[in-house]
């Protein structure tokens, strides 16, 4: 909902083990996105869905909240890209750049409300 990203819309997905609930799902982003927190391969790094955090009575709407809520504020203390969270906390302006341009060339149209 907030920029950079508000331009497009982005696909994830969860992957949820024979474990679940146990063991947490694993949550992909299938849109590429210049964002701190998600690798190239679209791993997301999210503290809620680790080992160490999971909770079996979490639910996977809470999972994707808490993923809207990450992407829309990059926090560069959750990262899997040094170099863009670097990037975000020292040149704020050239990050927005970067990362609007590339949500117009990867994201998908955004629906109608």
């Amino acid at each position: 909902n907030n920029p950079p990203y508000n331009a497009g819309a982005f696909r994830f997905e969860l992957t949820f083990s024979p474990n679940h609930p146990f063991e947490p799902p694993c949550a992909t982003l299938r849109t590429p996105i210049y964002h701190p927190s998600v690798d190239r391969e679209g791993r997301v790094c999210q503290p809620l869905t680790s080992h160490g955090h999971w909770e079996p009575a979490t639910r996977a709407i809470q999972v994707l909240q808490d993923l809207l809520l990450q992407l829309d504020s990059p926090d560069p203390r959750r990262l899997l890209r040094p170099d863009v969270a670097r990037e975000l906390q020292e040149r704020p302006e050239e990050f927005r750049r970067r990362a609007e341009e590339h949500t117009r060339r990867h994201a998908e149209p955004r629906p109608e409300p």
